[in-house]
């Protein structure tokens, strides 16, 4: 069979699913909205990782509770795990009605290279961008929330933690909106960059190879916790050893000293990274625990 027989053949076969398969029932790619049209603050070239993005994922209208989730998933400040750690989140979180806004936000390795303050400038981006324009998108401006997985978890706790910082310049309407999460979610979360349980990986590819204890400082994030930090739900594992339990037992704890209501969660099985966590014992339980956290929270419901 020559090369061209196969590219023919190839094509033939796409054409046969067509005509057998109806349109409805071809999946539809997820829409993608730039978050600075006109270009990223500090932004260091034109290349797909240096454009920040939200991957949008909304839910059928009659099933919608008004209630969106931006998504930061992990990778260490230096990737982006987008499958288990984003795509299908936005899948599981519009199985309840929820819409879910995949963060695709700059890192060491993504386009020239990137560390702070631009994470934490798409992120708070992203939230107002949600809350801005909360009526198209068939959300309530009140029940936007923030959802991270280990460095994105680190991203999700600066971002609750954070949000009166002012990181870049305003530049438009959007800018305007409040870029305080109403809740967040944080899985297997990199939190503190100062005790001998940090993700060194994380902290470098953030803030650099030479040691800044100021800014050490400043984004261990449970050090960062105030009255005014949203309610937040946590689980982590006791299996993990790439980012130890206790970066989330000490933010749960700064969060209860707080007196902000949050819940913890910590599961015997999974190694680091599991996502959703569907063949762990015990462990595949979360996505329903965070579920009926969010409900009892006051942020799902009509």
């Amino acid at each position: 069979m020559t090369g061209r027989t196969r590219v023919v053949t190839g094509f033939s076969c796409l054409l046969m699913l067509a005509s057998v398969v109806p349109t409805c029932c071809l999946a539809a790619e997820p829409p993608v909205e730039v978050l600075w049209p006109g270009g990223a603050p500090g932004a260091k070239g034109t290349a797909p990782g240096d454009i920040p993005k939200l991957t949008l994922y909304l839910p059928e209208k009659s099933k919608a509770t008004g209630t969106a989730v931006v998504i930061c998933p992990g990778g260490g400040y230096g990737h982006l795990a987008m499958d288990h750690e984003g795509h299908q989140i936005g899948q599981w979180l519009n199985s309840f009605g929820v819409a879910g806004f995949i963060l695709q936000y700059r890192h060491r390795n993504s386009g020239a290279g990137y560390g702070h303050p631009a994470p934490l400038q798409d992120a708070q981006r992203a939230i107002r961008t949600v809350r801005s324009r909360a009526s198209e998108w068939g959300v309530r401006p009140d029940r936007i929330g923030i959802l991270g997985f280990s460095a994105g978890g680190h991203l999700t706790s600066t971002a609750v933690t954070h949000f009166n910082d002012k990181v870049y310049e305003a530049r438009d309407a959007i800018d305007e909106a409040s870029a305080r999460p109403d809740f967040g979610v944080l899985i297997y979360p990199v939190i503190s960059f100062t005790e001998p349980f940090t993700h060194v990986g994380s902290r470098r590819n953030l803030l650099g190879a030479e040691p800044n204890q100021e800014l050490f400082e400043k984004f261990s994030n449970e050090r960062q916790v105030t009255a005014q930090t949203p309610p937040c739900f946590l689980i982590h594992t006791w299996e993990d050893k790439g980012v130890p339990a206790e970066n989330s037992i000490y933010f749960y704890l700064a969060l209860r000293r707080a007196k902000v209501q949050s819940e913890l969660h910590v599961f015997a099985k999974g190694r680091h990274g599991f996502g959703l966590g569907k063949q762990l014992p015990g462990t595949s339980t979360w996505p329903m625990l965070c579920q009926k956290w969010m409900k009892a929270s006051g942020f799902l419901g009509q």
